[in-house]
Parts: C-alpha cells; sequence; structure tokens
C-alpha cells in the first residue's frame, strides 16, 4: 500500500512539472522566435537569423552602423530613414514563404542592400 501511494505521488508530481514547465518552455521558443536583429551597414544587411519558425508578427530592430543613412522594407512596411548610430523597430506579420526585404534609398539595394527571409 505504501509503494502505490508514493508511485501515485509521483505520478501527480511529474504531471504538475509537466503542466507548467511545457507552456513555459513553449513561450520561449515562440518569444525568440519573434525578434529579429538587422545591423544595417554600407552597403549590406546582417540579420541574426534568416529564418522564422512560424508565421505570424515579428518585431525587427534594426541597427545602422554605417556611415550612410538607411531604412529597411519588408512585407510592404518600412522604417523611417535611419542616421548613423540610431535605431528603429518594425513589427510586421508576416505569412509562410520566401520574404524579401531592402533598404529603399537609391542605389542601397543594386549595392547589396536586399535579401530573403524565410517563414517557416
Amino acid at each position: 500500500m505504501r509503494f502505490s501511494t508514493r508511485a501515485a505521488s509521483v505520478a501527480a508530481s511529474v504531471v504538475v512539472l509537466g503542466s507548467i514547465a511545457g507552456p513555459a518552455l513553449a513561450a520561449q521558443n515562440h518569444a525568440t522566435a519573434k525578434k529579429i536583429t538587422v545591423t544595417a551597414s554600407e552597403f549590406k544587411f546582417k540579420l541574426s537569423t534568416k529564418t522564422v519558425a512560424t508565421p505570424g508578427a515579428v518585431t525587427f530592430t534594426v541597427v545602422n552602423k554605417g556611415a550612410l543613412p538607411h531604412d529597411f522594407k519588408i512585407a510592404g512596411k518600412k522604417t523611417p530613414l535611419i542616421k548613423p548610430g540610431k535605431s528603429a523597430k518594425l513589427t510586421v506579420t508576416l505569412k509562410k514563404g520566401k520574404i524579401k526585404y531592402l533598404c529603399t534609398v537609391a542605389g542601397h539595394a543594386a549595392a547589396g542592400m536586399k535579401g530573403v527571409l524565410t517563414v517557416k
């Protein structure tokens, strides 16, 4: 009788821990995948990741480490012109697929400030 009580207690503890830890871990992974840092310089973008795990809202923090003003356009939305040493945030809702991004300053995309983000 004592063994079955102990086994039931252990089983209950595992269920409680699983119900608490599971959603917390899922939320952590979800939040991590939805924020991307974009570093702009002459004439390129460097993204902290080029893949988003699921469609939905993504917040881009664009940091201009270059000597010229730049912007960042993706999915029909763009940041204001970002001066050197400054940053801007842009939140967009992305659908599954390959999403193009670029700098809209004349000549910058042609010089290399463009790329593709994959949303799985």
